[in-house]
């Protein structure tokens, strides 16, 4: 899919936040090659740009009027990476030149780090067994490792055997057998893989996949390019990953809705955000049905099944993306409990809403005074 040119808009920010991010989270779409129904992950999250209550008396916000024309003016442009549609919005006067090395920058990062092109570094190990990695490979796989540590294996890159099993990344779904997934299972094991300096050693059969965590680390990596090319207000959403940097032009703060897994069209919560990511793993989102049963993409490492661990929608909100991609998988198979615990552990790195199969909405304590759930169940604070 050809990126479209980036387009010049001058408006001010209220009407700017609704229109640009909406073209990241579109309807869902079903994959009639393969007789199965995947839901578009860009539908994960979206923006809100209603009058903001609390922003009246924000010391941040400007109510003098004095905001310039520059700094309400913004680009913004769309393309196609890391098989989703990504849209990327830039306040100030330095906005296209920002948005131009972003677009670069993730470019790069697809042709890096795709387990499909055989140029990248991942595709290069899976097939040789070892190898040696770039700069950013070393550090998303290191990464990587680390959350493998601090989850209990809980997220694993070495995930890829099964999740091919399942079709998930050929789009050849179907349910494999019990004795197929058996033969697999030992095959996942981040603990095997070898990482000493830039080289990589991994055992016979094992593959890598840092999909789990490659957009959040991209959309880090997009709001440090806008910082340095003198961008202090922007919003991104990358397949609906949303990332924002500093606060809109205002002064006040970004309104990011979280999708209702029971009406695609709605949202059960909104949360306000500044210079933070805003991260969703859904059983909704990618997802097939075979014999009337319905099997999503979130496969527990531990039994190479889909998670089934009661919960339904799990959303991290933390200044780093990488780690909010790999959390938000991560406590989606821990289930409510063990998230809760791992949040209290870990409660200054992250916070979280999370929605269970019956409905009720989880919600950290650290997001008391910037959220607000819009659904009719039950709500529960995580303290």
């Amino acid at each position: 899919m050809k990126k479209n040119n980036i387009k010049y808009i001058k408006q001010t920010a209220a009407v700017l936040c609704a229109a640009v991010l909406m073209c990241g989270c579109s309807a869902p779409t079903a994959d009639q090659g393969s007789g199965a129904t995947a839901v578009n992950e860009t539908s994960v999250s979206d923006t809100t740009d209603e009058a903001d209550p609390d922003s009246q008396g924000n010391d941040a916000s400007d109510p003098s009027g004095s905001i310039t024309a520059d700094e309400q003016e913004s680009l913004s442009s769309e393309l196609y990476a890391m098989d989703t549609v990504m849209s990327l919005t830039a306040y100030g006067a330095h906005a296209k030149e920002a948005l131009e090395a972003a677009e670069t920058e993730i470019s790069r990062l697809d042709k890096l780090l795709s387990i499909s092109s055989e140029s990248s570094d991942i595709y290069q190990v899976n097939q040789n067994g070892s190898g040696e990695l770039s700069e950013d490979t070393k550090e998303l796989l290191a990464s990587a490792l680390e959350f493998f540590q601090e989850t209990d294996g809980v997220f694993d890159c070495t995930i890829e055997p099964i999740m091919e099993a399942w079709g998930f990344t050929t789009h050849d779904y179907r349910v494999p057998d019990s004795s197929e997934l058996s033969g697999l299972l030992p095959l996942v094991d981040a603990s095997a893989v070898s990482l000493n300096g830039d080289q990589v050693n991994l055992p016979s059969g094992v593959r890598l996949d840092l999909g789990g965590i490659a957009k959040g680390f991209t959309s880090s990596r997009v709001m440090d390019i806008f910082a340095q090319n003198g961008v202090t207000s922007g919003i991104i959403s990358l397949g609906g990953n949303v990332q924002t940097l500093g606060r809109k032009p205002d002064g006040s703060l970004w309104r990011v809705g979280i999708q209702d897994p029971g009406d695609l069209n709605s949202m059960f919560a909104v949360v306000k955000v500044a210079d933070e990511a805003v991260i969703t793993s859904g059983a909704y989102q990618r997802y097939f049905e075979q014999d009337e049963v319905r099997y999503h993409h979130i496969i527990d490492p531990r039994t190479g099944y889909p998670a089934d661990s009661g919960l339904t929608s799990v959303t991290i909100i933390s200044p780093d993306g990488t780690l909010a991609d790999a959390l938000s998988t991560s406590l989606f198979i821990m289930g409510p409990e063990k998230a809760a615990a791992f949040w209290q552990q870990h409660k200054d790195k992250f916070d979280a809403i999370m929605m269970t199969d019956d409905g009720t909405v989880l919600v950290t304590s650290g997001l008391a005074d910037r959220c607000q759930i819009t659904s009719s169940g039950k709500v529960e604070v995580v303290s």
